[in-house]
């Protein structure tokens, strides 16, 4: 009795596991292609978008170039371009690649996505700066021109991502990067920070270690072939040209060059010192400058070191009657001016 009943359960087994299999939309192989189809439009889109940010630079797009990018072979780079001229999104000139006007519209919708989902990541949520990148190069791909619309209208049509990088507009239109590196920049003059490049990772994250960010003022003091030395916010720092040479500055208009060099730091006040708050950094973003604001942290408040803990940090200040404990690390992103004479 036994043997009919398991031989039963096993066809039936079976027979779900070729339905689950075969099943049209949902099912295994279903599923297989369409991960395959999306991964296959991942690597057509990348490569839009790097022939289109070469195109842009100092440097053209070559086959090599494309596969490093994406990070396959030159044969299967080969095959996604035949892909893309099929379609009319990119035609040859000799050995090198240049994009349709679809295939820019396309590469710029790509862009587009990208640079306002940083911005939406940097200003609304808690993501660090090392993720922005990759989550939205994740969504990038998966945006809709009204869903990227949207995104816009909720984030007030920015035209900068958190790196400084232009956004480009629906219609395609935007003001490219007119700054110097800091390996050409002049010496000793006030200079702002336009742009910090994100890519390669490990040189990004060198310069957030340094705490340096877009609209932050410095000034380069020396320069040789193995370091460039800025002096910023009373820090001197020294950076690896390597480094240095992601990091784009302008000059600086004197009413930026005079509210940062006046400023100190909350982390300066004393036990018992008051100061008022000048502003916060633009280091501070997201969730917790929005944290910062509700509680008080505005500019034009008056706060007071009360309590400094054993070792330091955090320290506890005195803002509208609310004792608050901020480590040092926000402290040192809130600049402050002198309190007035009748303050307590």
């Amino acid at each position: 009795m036994l043997g009919p009943l398991v031989s039963l359960l096993g066809f039936l087994v079976v027979l779900v596991f070729v339905l689950w299999l075969v099943w049209p939309v949902s099912g295994g192989l279903a599923r297989l292609r369409n991960n395959r189809s999306y991964q296959q439009r991942v690597l057509r889109e990348d490569a839009l978008k790097h022939v289109y940010k070469s195109s842009q630079g100092d440097s053209w797009p070559t086959l090599e170039s494309i596969a490093g990018a994406l990070h396959i072979t030159t044969n299967e780079v080969t095959d996604v371009l035949r892909e893309l001229e099929e379609v009319g999104l990119l035609q040859r000139q000799g050995d090198r690649f240049q994009l349709t006007w679809e295939g820019e519209q396309y590469a710029l919708h790509i862009i587009r996505a990208h640079r306002l989902w940083e911005r939406y990541l940097a200003d609304h949520t808690g993501f660090g700066e090392l993720d922005w990148h990759r989550q939205a190069e994740e969504q990038e791909h998966n945006m809709t021109a009204e869903e990227v619309a949207h995104l816009s209208s909720r984030l007030g049509h920015p035209i900068h991502d958190p790196h400084g990088d232009p956004i480009p507009s629906a219609s395609g239109d935007w003001k490219p990067l007119e700054g110097l590196s800091l390996n050409v920049a002049p010496l000793h003059q006030t200079l702002r920070i336009v742009h910090i490049e994100d890519e390669p990772e490990v040189l990004y994250a060198q310069i957030l270690a340094e705490q340096l960010h877009p609209g932050q003022t410095l000034q380069i003091v020396e320069r040789s072939s193995q370091a460039v030395l800025i002096q910023t916010e009373g820090r001197d720092i020294f950076l690896a040209p390597i480094v240095a040479g992601n990091i784009q500055v302008e000059p600086a208009d004197v009413e930026a060059t005079t509210l940062q060099t006046s400023s100190r730091s909350l982390a300066d006040l004393n036990a018992g010192e008051s100061a008022v708050i000048q502003r916060l950094s633009p280091a501070i973003r997201g969730l917790e400058r929005r944290r910062l604001l509700d509680l008080g942290l505005l500019p034009g408040t008056t706060i007071q070191a009360e309590l400094v803990s054993p070792s330091g940090d955090p320290v506890g200040y005195r803002v509208r009657g609310t004792l608050l404990a901020l480590r040092r690390a926000q402290a040192d992103n809130i600049c402050i001016t002198e309190a007035p004479a009748d303050s307590a």
